[in-house]
């Protein structure tokens, strides 16, 4: 798949991006399409991950989530409408990206936990954190960092949200210790377009690193307030970085 020329269905689909000089150039799209990604988390930071990924064009996108779609998370989780109301939302997840990109392979898996970690990591190229599940968070943490894999994380809550690139050098348990009083949506409450905003950063971050363009997030901190619309890029070191 990675030596084959992009067919001319894809061309179409793909032409807005191929304008971009850095990204035709470098033989982005290519690696893209080649790749393999794994998402946890198919909720409020996980929805627009998947769809602009789907829409991107990698070639296997996974979807692990076992969560089903409530009513509260509407207002936020665009992928999902009111006849998805208590249907899993992986597998609603995976048909809306499929139905976006044809040419996307798209699967689903399990919620991830520290047995299931290992095997969903290992046949990844790249990992997205997209959980408000700080179990996950630290177990997936783990096994990124054993596989020698990085990892697109971010968190959004309340007002504000936070977007890195992880990795086997600089992880989340160097960064965050513990998550502290850390509350997820469920506790502290969020505003609907904040998490869109966070997962369309999260995305744009994992095409930079599949597509080799750019300067990912790598060793720094994406911080956002809602509220001011002001934006911060904090230079991290272990244990350098503000509270969750």
């Amino acid at each position: 798949m990675p030596d084959l020329p992009l067919s001319r269905p894809e061309l179409r689909r793909y032409s807005r991006p191929l304008l971009v000089p850095e990204w035709l150039d470098s033989g982005a799209q290519e690696r893209v399409r080649a790749a393999s990604v794994l998402v946890v988390g198919a909720g409020g930071l996980g929805g627009p991950v998947i769809g602009q990924l789907a829409g991107a064009g990698v070639g296997r996108l996974v979807i692990a989530d076992g969560d089903s779609v409530d009513l509260s998370n509407l207002h936020r989780q665009t992928l999902f409408t009111a006849a998805d109301v208590g249907r899993p939302k992986a597998q609603v997840a995976a048909a809306r990206a499929q139905a976006i990109n044809p040419f996307v392979r798209v699967e689903t898996a399990p919620f991830l936990t520290e047995e299931n970690a290992a095997p969903l990591v290992g046949e990844a190229a790249l990992v997205v954190d997209a959980t408000d599940n700080f179990a996950a968070r630290y177990a997936l943490a783990d096994a990124c960092t054993r596989l020698a894999r990085e990892w697109v994380w971010g968190a959004a809550s309340g007002t504000s949200g936070m977007v890195s690139v992880f990795g086997p050098a600089l992880g989340l348990r160097d960064v965050f210790p513990d998550p502290g009083g850390a509350e997820s949506c469920e506790e502290a409450g969020v505003l609907g377009p904040l998490p869109n905003v966070v997962g369309s950063v999260m995305a744009l971050e994992v095409l930079k690193v599949l597509g080799g363009v750019g300067e990912p997030l790598r060793g720094r901190l994406w911080t956002f307030d809602a509220l001011s619309g002001g934006v911060r890029v904090i230079r991290l070191g272990a244990r350098a970085a503000p509270a969750l």
